[in-house]
C-alpha cells in the first residue's frame, strides 16, 4: 500500500464545479465541517457509551466519547506522521501528508459510533438476538424469510455491526443533496471500516482482527469495493485504522474506569489493588501505574484537596492516557512494514509496555461495570423497548412496496419511519428482485432504529404502547 493512494481524496460525488480559490480548506478539512454540521452526529449526544439514560452531566455518551475519540487520533496521527518523516520510514511521505493523516483521523474519530443503536452495545447484541428468534418465524407470501434470503443477507443480519452501520449511514442514508448521503472522501471512508470482510467471511479465529466481523452490508458492498480500489487497500485493513482503533480503544477504557469511579462502581483502593498485580507483571515498564497513582495521592493531600482520591483518580487517567499515546505511536512505528503490506494481525498495543495496562484496564470494567447487577438491569429494562420496537416495524415493512395490501396500523408504523430512511431504499431497491428488496426492507427497519437516540426509542416504544 502506498500513502500516495491511501490518501484519496476522491468521493462517489465529484464537484462540478472547480473550486473557490477562497476555500483554503483540504478536502478533509471540508468533511469535518460536514460531519459536524450533520444531525445524525447530533443524536449521539443521546446516545449511551456505557450508563444508559444517564441523568448526570458528568457521565460520557456517544458524542463526548467520539470527541475524545478524535483528539486521541488526531494526536496519534501527528506523533506517527512526524516519525516517519524523521526517521525516513518512506521517502513518499510528505510533512502534507502527515497533515491529511491528522485531519482524516480527527474526522474518523467523530464518526466511528455514529451508526451504533440506541443503548450501546447491547442494542448491538439485542438486534442480533431478535434476527436469530424471528428469522425462520417470518413468512412472506407463505414462505419462511430465512429461505428467501440468500446466505450473505442472512449473515448480514444474524451479525448485524454497528461498524457496517456506519458506513452504511454516511454513504446512503444521511439524505442531504442527494444519494450519496455525506460524500466524504474515500480515504475517511476507509479508515472507519474496521473490518474489511463480508458476513459471510468472518473468521474470529484467523488470528487476524480484520476477520473478527463485518464491515460491509451486501447492500453497500459496491460503495466498499469502489473505496478500497481507489485507496489500494484493497481486503486490507486502511494503515490508519489501526490508529483509530488505538484511539478508541485507548479513549473508551481509561473514561470508563473514571465513569465507573464517579458512579461509585470502582473506588480508590480498588484500583490500587488492581494496579500492585500489575505493576508485579511489568517490572520493566517505564511507567509505574501504582507508583503514579500513589504520588498523585499524597499530592492531593499536600494541595488540601477536599477528594484527595478524587484528584488522584481522574489525574492517573490522564497521565496513563499520555502513556498510552506512546505505546500506541510505537505500535505503529515499530511494524510499520507488516503494516504498510498488510500483514499485521495485531492491535497497536500488542507486545508494547501498554498492552498488560490496557488488559487490566478492560478487565476491570468488564467485572466491575458491565457484569454489574445494575448495568444488568438497565440492559432488562431496554430489551422489551428494542424486541416491541423490531417486532411492530418488521411486521409493518414486510409487504411496504408491494402489491400486497397492508393493514391499517402497519401503514401507520411505516409513516413514522423517516422520509430520508426510505428514499434510500427506493432508491437502492430499483431494479431488484422481491428477494432483495426484502432484505433491503429489513435493512430499512435497522436504519431507522440505529438513528434513533436513547430517549426517543424509550418514548417512541411507550408512545406506541399506550404508555401516557
Amino acid at each position: 500500500m502506498e500513502w500516495r493512494t491511501l490518501l484519496s481524496a476522491k468521493r462517489e460525488r465529484e464537484g462540478a464545479h472547480k473550486p473557490r480559490s477562497s476555500d483554503l480548506r483540504s478536502e478533509f478539512e471540508k468533511d469535518y465541517h460536514r460531519i459536524i454540521g450533520s444531525a445524525s452526529f447530533r443524536r449521539l449526544q443521546d446516545k449511551t457509551q456505557v450508563f444508559p439514560l444517564d441523568k448526570s452531566d458528568f457521565i460520557r455518551t456517544r458524542l463526548t466519547h467520539s470527541l475524545e475519540v478524535s483528539s486521541l487520533g488526531k494526536s496519534l496521527g501527528q506523533n506517527i506522521g512526524e516519525n516517519i518523516l524523521k526517521y525516513r520510514r518512506n521517502s513518499g511521505f510528505t510533512p502534507h501528508m502527515k497533515e491529511d493523516i491528522s485531519h482524516i483521523l480527527e474526522c474518523a474519530g467523530l464518526i466511528h459510533d455514529i451508526g451504533n443503536p440506541p443503548f450501546g452495545h447491547f442494542g448491538e447484541i439485542a438486534i442480533r438476538e431478535w434476527f436469530a428468534r424471528n428469522l425462520s418465524r417470518l413468512t412472506f407470501r407463505g414462505h419462511t424469510v430465512e429461505k428467501l434470503l440468500n446466505e450473505q443477507m442472512k449473515q448480514d443480519l444474524l451479525h448485524f455491526e454497528g461498524n457496517a452501520q456506519a458506513l452504511r449511514l454516511v454513504t446512503k442514508l444521511h439524505y442531504l443533496v442527494d444519494e450519496h448521503g455525506m460524500n466524504l472522501t474515500y480515504a475517511l471512508l476507509n479508515t472507519i471500516i474496521k473490518y474489511p470482510v463480508a458476513s459471510t467471511e468472518i473468521n474470529e479465529k484467523s488470528g487476524n482482527l480484520k476477520d473478527k466481523k463485518m464491515g460491509y452490508y451486501l447492500a453497500d458492498e459496491k460503495i466498499f469495493r469502489n473505496v478500497t480500489a481507489a485507496t489500494g487497500a484493497g481486503n486490507n485493513r486502511h494503515p490508519l485504522t489501526y490508529i483509530l482503533e488505538a484511539a478508541d480503544d485507548l479513549a473508551y477504557k481509561t473514561a470508563d474506569i473514571e465513569d465507573a469511579f464517579v458512579k461509585g462502581f470502582i473506588s480508590y483502593n480498588t484500583l490500587e489493588r488492581e494496579l500492585e498485580s500489575l505493576e508485579r507483571a511489568i517490572p520493566e515498564s517505564p511507567f509505574r501505574p501504582l507508583e503514579k497513582l500513589r504520588q498523585l495521592y499524597e499530592r492531593g493531600i499536600g494541595k488540601g484537596v477536599s477528594n484527595p482520591e478524587s484528584y488522584a483518580v481522574k489525574n492517573w487517567i490522564v497521565s496513563a492516557q499520555g502513556f498510552l499515546i506512546s505505546c500506541a505511536t510505537f505500535g505503529f512505528t515499530s511494524n510499520y512494514d507488516r503494516i504498510m503490506e498488510g500483514t499485521f494481525c495485531c492491535d497497536l498495543f500488542h507486545g508494547t509496555y501498554g498492552e498488560k495496562l490496557m488488559d487490566l484496564l478492560g478487565d476491570m470494567a468488564y467485572r466491575y461495570v458491565f457484569s454489574s447487577m445494575a448495568i444488568y438491569k438497565m440492559e432488562v429494562s431496554e430489551s422489551p423497548i428494542l424486541n416491541d420496537l423490531m417486532d411492530k416495524l418488521v411486521h409493518a415493512v414486510l409487504y411496504y412496496d408491494t402489491e400486497e395490501p397492508q393493514d391499517t396500523i402497519d401503514k401507520r408504523v411505516v409513516s413514522f419511519i423517516s422520509d430520508n430512511y426510505k428514499n434510500a431504499y427506493k432508491l437502492q431497491a430499483e431494479g431488484k428482485s422481491e428477494e432483495e428488496k426484502l432484505y433491503l426492507r429489513l435493512l430499512l427497519v435497522t436504519d431507522y432504529v440505529c438513528g434513533m437516540t436513547d430517549s426517543y426509542a424509550k418514548r417512541l416504544y411507550q408512545e406506541m404502547n399506550g404508555m401516557f
